[in-house]
């Protein structure tokens, strides 16, 4: 598949009703969807064979983009024996951006610890702009999560921001004017190493969205912490597709043992 093909082939998979869904705060963006892990028969499986996940989608934070063209990932992971949460936060746009969509993802970390069986931490998943929220909630000390797999993240905040990525989707998140270089920082996965908390990312060498550079430079900041793993030939999408090589690479990512 080329890299020009990879958005066609995720967004022209049909969403995937969950489970159930359980809301965690009153706006319509504060819910989070659950997908049970399925036996090889397709009947619901009576336990999980995998950690909880927690999946945070992209869309560099905009109301325009929404959780449900990861739904066919996520029914992917259960299908593998992983329970998954796939949350929704509020977005630019739509009563979200900076504080709003960082205490929804907080919230909706601990709503799927709550809901979602298994036990145990969940590892918690991004794309994206979710990689960010991801790796944003790693350096943030007391977050309930066992490790993060971030894929094709906004890494480095202030290295999107100087690029202009998506048309200025940085300050749009974080809101121009003064202030805006302190509220970056604050924002900064770049700026805040994971806190005791393994991180890996993956990142296709042939991203067009979110340059591979951005990984670099975070990795580069926390050496020791961050598994960097580039995939040759890999665009933005391909790894959170379904069926292509490089979401194989997740899904085994995802079945490893958490090790520290």
């Amino acid at each position: 598949m080329s890299v020009a093909d990879e958005e066609a082939a995720l967004l022209g998979l049909a969403p995937v009703a969950p489970d159930r869904t359980v809301a965690y705060g009153p706006h319509p963006d504060q819910i989070v969807d659950l997908y049970l892990p399925r036996a090889a028969d397709g009947g619901r499986a009576r336990t999980a064979g995998g950690p909880p996940v927690v999946l945070l989608h992209g869309g560099f934070w905009r109301a325009a983009y929404d959780r449900r063209h990861l739904s066919p990932l996520a029914a992917e992971l259960a299908g593998r024996g992983l329970p998954v949460a796939l949350a929704e936060y509020r977005r630019v746009g739509a009563g979200g951006g900076a504080p709003q969509t960082f205490e929804d993802v907080t919230a909706g970390i601990a709503a799927a610890v709550r809901e979602v069986p298994g036990g145990g931490a969940p590892v918690l998943v991004g794309h994206s702009a979710g990689g960010h929220l991801a790796l944003l909630a790693a350096g943030r000390p007391g977050t309930p999560v066992s490790r993060v797999l971030a894929v094709s993240p906004v890494a480095d905040l202030a290295r999107a921001h100087a690029l202009g990525l998506s048309n200025g989707a940085v300050a749009e998140l974080l809101g121009a004017g003064p202030g805006l270089a302190a509220r970056m920082a604050a924002a900064d996965p770049a700026c805040h190493p994971p806190a005791g908390v393994p991180v890996t990312i993956l990142h296709g060498t042939d991203d067009p969205d979110v340059p591979l550079d951005l990984s670099r430079r975070y990795a580069a900041h926390s050496p020791g912490t961050t598994d960097l793993r580039e995939l040759p030939g890999v665009g933005h999408y391909g790894p959170v597709t379904p069926g292509s090589p490089s979401c194989h690479t997740l899904v085994a990512l995802l079945h490893r043992p958490c090790s520290t």
